[in-house]
């Protein structure tokens, strides 16, 4: 991988600033690792193994969420980094497992800057307060917009940072790490997405849903299906579930006319 051309750097420094934007907005889902590492794989030139980046990180956090004034990992900053990382070191999906362990402390580092930024906005909303005081409606709006910009700006200038890092520099780093710690990064890279899945299946775990879980776990040691036929069950379970569950609801269901039992499976059962 050679160093990027200037529109190609031009483009990252605008998908960085638009996660860095939507992780406030919440709008678009720019900042969800699955969307930002794939805008950066199509913007570079290296869409496949940024879609393999995304989907891994995607999983671990899908279990990270803000409660109260406790705030989670920047996802955001961690897909872009390691998204850039992972393009300039030109070590294609041998390069995966090591951003992905890159990709953690990055997210953890991005709590500092969500806080230096928010600590910058405090008085863009005594502004704002003022403005309000004073009718000021216009001046309300383009501080909400500078605000939110700044947003972008947290996640943009490290990215362009991480760009004027020459790509054989970058290379020659994760080259010359000794075999004991890439192993162990991709060791620990791997851990850390089991964990986001099992974070996941906790809180979707039910009676209903563990059968489709054992069932997509079996199916999915099956190395002739392809990842669309795998989705392809997927879809065609869930479609069959939803059918099953409407029938077995209704008065018809072969519940007496008593709405349903709760099970839809066993009150559908019960027919015959």
């Amino acid at each position: 991988m050679s160093d990027l051309n200037a529109i190609q750097m031009i483009l990252v420094v605008v998908v960085a600033f638009l996660a860095g934007m939507d992780g406030i907005l919440d709008q678009f889902q720019f900042h969800q690792p699955l969307v930002a590492c794939t805008l950066i794989g199509l913007v570079t030139g290296n869409l496949e193994i940024c879609v393999m980046l995304g989907g891994s990180l995607q999983m671990i956090a899908l279990g990270w969420a803000n409660v109260g004034a406790a705030v989670a990992p920047d996802a955001a900053l961690a897909s872009i980094a390691s998204a850039i990382i992972l393009v300039l070191g030109g070590q294609q999906q041998g390069g995966i497992s090591t951003s992905i362990a890159v990709a953690i402390p990055l997210a953890v580092a991005g709590l500092f800057l969500t806080m230096l930024v928010r600590t910058i906005a405090v008085p863009v909303v005594h502004g704002m307060d003022k403005a309000a005081e004073s009718g000021s409606y216009r001046k309300i709006e383009w501080l909400h917009v500078f605000a939110t910009c700044l947003q972008g700006l947290r996640i943009a200038i490290p990215a362009g940072a991480l760009l004027f890092i020459p790509a054989t520099t970058v290379r020659q780093f994760l080259e010359s790490m000794p075999d004991w710690l890439t192993e162990g990064m991709e060791i620990g890279g791997g851990m850390v997405v089991a964990v986001g899945y099992a974070m996941v299946i906790n809180m979707m775990s039910s009676r209903e849903v563990w059968p489709f879980f054992i069932l997509g776990f079996a199916i999915a040691a099956i190395t002739d299906l392809t990842l669309i036929a795998i989705g392809g069950i997927g879809v065609a379970l869930a479609l069959i579930y939803i059918t099953l569950s409407k029938q077995g609801g209704s008065s018809e269901g072969g519940s007496g006319g008593n709405g349903g039992s709760g099970d839809p499976l066993g009150d559908i059962l019960n027919d015959y």
